[in-house]
C-alpha cells in the first residue's frame, strides 16, 4: 500500500507563484494545497487534516487551531506572528515558525527612504510643484541631517542594519532603546543605550523597530508624542499598532511634531475615512517595506523550509515557541 502523502495547506494567497514552496515541500513528499481563508472557521475547515500549515494574513486563532487534528507545524510568512494564537499552538505542542532574516536590507532601505523623504519634504514639495508652486523654502524650512540625533526604538537586526546605513550621514549620535537587548550589545553596535524618556526628548529622528505585543501596542501615544521635539520626525516600519494613529493625527495637525512616515497601519488597508489622509505632513505607504523581488523569494522559500524541516523530523529554522521542541 502506497504511503499517503503529507498535506500542507497555505491558508491565504498573496504571491504570483507558489513554485518555490512546492519545490521545497516535495523534498519531504508533501503536497501543497492553496486555500483562500479569511475567517477562523475557514482556516479550521481547510486545515483540519493538514500536516503542516503556512499562513500569511488569515486568522489562525485558538478556534482554528482546535480543529487541526494532525498539524505538526504552523509557519508564517514574515517576522510577526500576531495573526497566530501562539499560546493555543503551544498548548497543542505545535511549533510556530516565522522568517526573521529575509528583509533586513529591504525594511531598513524603506525606513531610510521615508526618513529622507520627510527630512527633505519630498512628498509635499512634489505635490506643490505639480500644483504650479515654486520656491517653497520659506514656507517649508528644511534642516540638514548632519549633526542631528537618531533614536532607534528596538535594536534588532533591522535597526542595526539601518544604523549601518546612516553611518555616513554625519549624525551627532545614535540612541537606542530596547528592553530585551543588553546595553553592552547596543554599545558594541555603536549606539548609546538610553531610557525611553531620554530618547524621545533628544532625538530629531525616531525610527520604530519593535514587534507588536501587548506591551508595545500604542507604545507611541499622546504622552510620548508630547515628549518629542516639535521638529521631530517619526518613522514606523514595524507594526501599525505600535503607534496610536489618533494621537499621531492630533500631534501632526497641531504641529507638536514636524512630520511622520508610516509604512504600517492599525487597519490594513486603511479605511477611506483614515484621518491621516487629511494631512500633508505625513507620508503613507502600503506595508511595502519588506518587499523586493529578492526578499519575496527568500521569504517563500524559508517559510516552506520551516515546514519541510519539521515534517522531515527536524526543527524549523526559526521558532517563536521553542519550548515545544523539547
Amino acid at each position: 500500500m502506497a504511503k499517503k502523502k503529507l498535506k500542507v495547506v497555505v491558508t491565504d494567497l498573496g504571491y504570483a507563484s507558489y513554485e518555490p514552496e512546492k519545490e521545497i515541500l516535495a523534498e519531504v513528499g508533501a503536497e501543497m494545497v492553496l486555500a483562500r481563508c479569511s475567517t477562523q472557521a475557514e482556516v479550521g475547515k481547510a486545515c483540519a487534516d493538514a500536516d503542516g500549515v503556512i499562513t500569511r494574513l488569515a486568522p489562525v486563532g485558538a478556534e482554528a487551531i482546535a480543529k487541526m487534528r494532525k498539524c505538526r507545524v504552523i509557519s508564517r510568512y514574515g517576522v510577526g506572528v500576531d495573526n497566530v494564537d501562539v499560546a493555543a499552538a503551544t498548548k497543542r505542542g505545535i511549533p510556530v515558525a516565522n522568517v526573521r532574516d529575509y528583509c533586513n536590507e529591504d525594511v531598513s532601505d524603506h525606513a531610510l527612504g521615508l526618513l529622507l523623504a520627510c527630512a527633505r519634504r519630498v512628498s509635499s514639495r512634489d505635490r506643490q510643484v505639480r500644483a504650479g508652486k515654486w520656491d517653497i523654502g520659506a514656507k517649508e524650512p528644511i534642516h540638514r541631517i548632519a549633526g542631528k540625533v537618531l533614536g532607534l526604538i528596538g535594536y534588532g537586526a533591522i535597526a542595526r542594519t539601518l544604523h549601518r546605513k546612516v553611518s555616513g550621514f554625519g549624525l551627532a549620535e545614535v540612541l537606542a532603546h530596547d528592553a530585551f537587548i543588553p546595553p553592552e550589545q547596543i554599545e558594541q553596535g555603536g549606539a548609546r543605550p538610553v531610557g525611553m524618556a531620554e530618547l524621545l526628548a533628544r532625538s530629531d529622528f525616531i525610527s520604530l523597530h519593535v514587534p507588536l505585543t501587548e506591551s508595545t501596542r500604542h507604545l507611541i501615544g499622546t504622552e510620548q508624542l508630547k515628549a518629542m521635539k516639535p521638529t521631530a520626525i517619526l518613522v514606523n516600519t514595524s507594526r501599525g499598532g505600535v503607534v496610536d494613529a489618533d494621537a499621531l493625527y492630533h500631534a501632526l495637525k497641531e504641529g507638536r511634531i514636524a512630520s511622520a512616515a508610516l509604512d504600517v497601519h492599525e487597519v490594513e488597508p486603511p479605511p477611506k475615512d483614515y484621518k491621516l489622509f487629511e494631512l500633508d505632513n505625513v507620508i503613507l505607504t502600503d506595508h511595502a517595506g519588506w518587499y523586493s523581488e529578492e526578499s519575496q523569494l527568500a521569504l517563500q522559500r524559508t517559510t516552506a523550509r520551516n515546514v519541510a524541516l519539521v515534517l522531515g523530523g527536524g526543527r524549523p529554522l526559526f521558532c517563536v515557541n521553542p519550548e515545544v521542541l523539547k
